[in-house]
């Protein structure tokens, strides 16, 4: 069998590199069709993934509009050239390729944010996958599995350790430090959407340095870190999740890297204008579970860091939460290997085939709504009396620098 996956982040990168290893080495014929997007390229040179770039897009808003009538012929003639018996990936990219081709087309998703990439791939494709906290009903073809994406990679099962990374860091055995994620909110999903801003980037980096090492990781490039006490996350990005996994504290505006601090045990901070009522499923069930802090106040992040970075017995506690919430969680690697194969097997290929694949079940219209926290439920809003200490605190920092 032939098998083409579509990786368009970073993130799909890890999603699939390991489906597409154990599938290599039964045999089949594998080729990834990549987008030059961030690190993409060097994880899937570091990883030995077959793949060809099909175009490139930058970090900044609209990038992807401008490129995006390359990409699409580009993916017509690679997919023609490598001629596939099935097609994996999300949206429209994997949907497109899979109708060149004539065959099936099975998209992993978990935005629940992108009502036309939906609209516009889903009559197209044979089978969708979602993580049980989607909120969407895609229709009959539509499957869930319980758990993330990230635990493709990230499952008990699938993660080990690949390197020192305290060595490769430059940190001691004991010592705390944090890791601080910088959106660039240039994809399409982002747009009308928002993060730290540089002031409060500033801010927040001092204050966490103030009892850890901090390492920042932009993903926009956009902030001069020689103005603070924080270093870069310069290490080859196969290594994030070592240091991740080894981290006291993530603090990010970003999605993706949240959710994998959380599957590693380490406790995680999330503020952007995502979070609210309408957040996505998926980080308003982790925080249920105890493993990540959704927070849109400034003053709370702050806090909640603080508080975290000072607290002795949090990375047992969060390990514990992890461990707990694993307990009956997939792994998503198992059910993308078992559904490319029984595409092999199958006479005729349609979403029911897949009732019969361990770990996924149809996605019920009448399935109860799996909401979590009521949004404003934060573990930390700071409160008055601490936000007035805040802004002693920031002015006394400002008077320091004058």
């Amino acid at each position: 069998m032939k098998y083409l996956f579509l990786t368009n982040t970073p993130a799909q990168v890890h999603q699939y590199r390991r489906a597409v290893a154990t599938l290599r080495d039964r045999g089949h014929d594998v080729l990834v069709l990549a987008r030059d997007y961030g690190c993409t390229e060097p994880l899937l040179d570091h990883y030995d993934v077959p793949y060809e770039s099909y175009g490139t897009c930058e970090t900044q808003k609209f990038s992807l509009a401008r490129e995006l009538p390359k990409h699409l012929a580009r993916i017509v003639w690679l997919t023609r050239q490598f001629d596939p018996d099935c097609v994996f990936g999300r949206g429209a990219f994997a949907a497109l390729a899979g109708t060149v081709a004539g065959t099936p087309v099975v998209l992993v998703d978990d935005s629940g944010n992108t009502d036309l990439d939906h609209a516009i791939s889903v009559p197209l494709v044979d089978a969708v996958l979602t993580p049980h906290t989607f909120e969407k009903d895609l229709g009959e073809k539509h499957y869930e599995f319980r758990g993330f994406k990230e635990l493709a990679y990230l499952h008990p099962d699938e993660y080990e350790l690949q390197s020192d990374v305290r060595d490769e860091l430059g940190v001691g055995p004991d010592e705390e430090f944090a890791i601080v994620r910088l959106n660039a909110f240039g994809s399409h999903h982002d747009v009308g959407k928002a993060g730290f801003t540089p002031e409060k980037r500033r801010e927040l980096v001092e204050t966490l340095a103030e009892r850890a090492t901090v390492f920042v990781s932009d993903e926009g490039g956009e902030m001069d870190l020689d103005r603070t006490p924080a270093r870069a996350f310069d290490l080859h990005p196969a290594l994030l999740h070592d240091a991740l996994s080894e981290a006291s504290l993530l603090v990010a505006d970003t999605q993706t890297m949240v959710t994998e601090a959380a599957l590693l045990g380490t406790p995680a901070i999330r503020s952007n204008s995502f979070v609210g009522d309408d957040d996505m499923g998926n980080f308003v069930d982790l925080e249920r579970a105890g493993l990540v802090y959704n927070l849109r106040e400034f003053d709370a992040v702050l806090d909640a860091a603080t508080d975290l970075l000072a607290d002795e017995d949090a990375d047992q506690r969060w390990r514990n939460l992890r461990d707990r919430y694993l307990e009956d969680k997939v792994n998503l690697t198992e059910i993308v290997v078992e559904v490319a194969e029984r595409v092999d097997s199958a006479d005729e290929f349609d979403a029911r085939t897949l009732d019969r694949v361990s770990g996924l079940d149809p996605r019920g219209s009448d399935r109860e709504a799996d909401r979590a926290l009521p949004f404003g439920a934060v573990r930390s809003d700071g409160g008055e009396r601490r936000r007035a200490e805040r802004s002693d605190e920031r002015t006394r920092r400002e008077g320091g620098r004058r």
